[in-house]
């Protein structure tokens, strides 16, 4: 089989006048189906860079990027859009829930993307509140709960359409340390349920929940070569 993620030479620059800064160099990388990978290194390294490349909101790099068999390189703008929309669930580290729309509301958001009938949609709605234990949140806006809260409704709207990979951008950054756990226990199961993960976090606990940790430093990978 085929890994999920392919990268190979993967490369990112930001031009500016005096000249190419990079953000990161030559990424070689294979995920599996089906496993939990940490992304680690300081401010800076190309971590959230990675994951924006990763969940196809960045597509100005250099390289390789292969996602379950294709060719991310050879789509049509709209058909890498539809790619990412379809098999990809984001976890922001601020949440980014829509303040004017309810919890229910938000969980609904991303199936409206996906041409999910109404029915089906208040369906899994109802599946993913019951699911994450938020039924008594329905109807309440975001600035109405904790930060613990609106994490844990941003996790269920990133899984509510079942998708193969979930991107995790230090999901637990602005929660404190009972609230992170919490937050980790739900990624490990969703992992254990055959979701494939790759978080970016400073946590080393929280690395370590992981089945293996990807490190970088100014955009390279840590033993991908020298740096220049």
């Amino acid at each position: 089989m085929k890994p999920l993620i392919e990268l190979h030479g993967l490369e990112k620059s930001i031009a500016s006048k005096a000249g190419a800064t990079w953000v990161l160099r030559q990424i070689d990388l294979a995920v599996e189906a089906g496993e939990f990978i940490s992304v680690m290194g300081p401010s800076g390294s190309g971590k959230s860079t990675l994951l924006n490349i990763l969940g196809f909101f960045d597509t100005s790099f250099g390289g390789r990027y292969r996602f379950d068999g294709v060719d991310t390189g050879t789509l049509a703008p709209k058909a890498r859009a539809e790619l990412g929309r379809a098999n990809v669930g984001f976890i922001f580290q601020h949440y980014h829930l829509l303040d004017d729309l309810t919890v229910a509301e938000n969980l609904e958001v991303p199936l409206s993307y996906r041409d999910v009938k109404s029915g089906e949609r208040s369906a899994r709605v109802a599946d993913a509140l019951d699911r994450f234990n938020i039924v008594g949140k329905k109807d309440l806006y975001p600035n109405q709960l904790s930060g613990g809260q609106q994490q844990l409704v941003a996790v269920a709207r990133a899984v509510i359409a079942a998708p193969k990979l979930i991107l995790a951008d230090e999901p637990t950054g602005a929660l404190h340390s009972s609230q992170g756990r919490m937050i980790m226990d739900l990624l490990a199961e969703l992992n254990a349920a055959g979701t494939t993960i790759v978080q970016v976090t400073h946590n080393d606990e929280y690395a370590a929940r992981g089945s293996r940790t990807v490190k970088l430093f100014d955009g390279w990978m840590e033993g991908a070569g020298s740096r220049e």
